[in-house]
């Protein structure tokens, strides 16, 4: 295939497409999404590494940081972790139905793309629920 030249005899090239190019398609957002969720994770279990520490280190400790976890900036941060916690699951279920060669039409990835967002979320308000109903 002969390649165009410009005047200055250089090869004109394309440009690759890059994110001011394509439309956010909505598997496109979920995969975004879920690797920040597995970077959430990795910061959520030094959280959690943190509370079991204070928990074996004694109760005055335990109870700080479990004062810390129970103020209103903590109860957002375990929401949070809750969320990503969730969704970086149902991405996982989502990649395994893939990979078993199954839902990989343009439909089934967007509506089990969808899902993944619509059961995170959810499941995240009915677990928080939960737990307040159950105080």
């Amino acid at each position: 295939m002969p390649e165009a030249r410009s005047s200055s005899g250089a090869v004109n090239r394309p440009l690759s497409p890059h994110l001011q190019i394509y439309r956010p398609l909505i598997n496109m957002v979920m995969s975004i999404l879920h690797r920040m969720t597995g970077v959430a994770l990795y910061l959520g279990s030094i959280l959690l590494a943190w509370w079991l520490t204070a928990a074996a280190v004694g109760p005055d400790y335990f109870a700080f940081v479990s004062g810390i976890f129970g103020s209103f900036l903590g109860q957002i941060i375990l929401f949070g972790f809750t969320w990503a916690l969730l969704h970086h699951m149902m991405g996982g279920i989502r990649h395994f139905i893939w990979d078993t060669g199954r839902a990989l039409d343009i439909e089934s990835v967007r509506f089990l793309s969808m899902m993944t967002g619509v059961v995170s979320v959810t499941a995240t308000i009915l677990i928080w629920g939960a737990v307040y109903l159950a105080r």
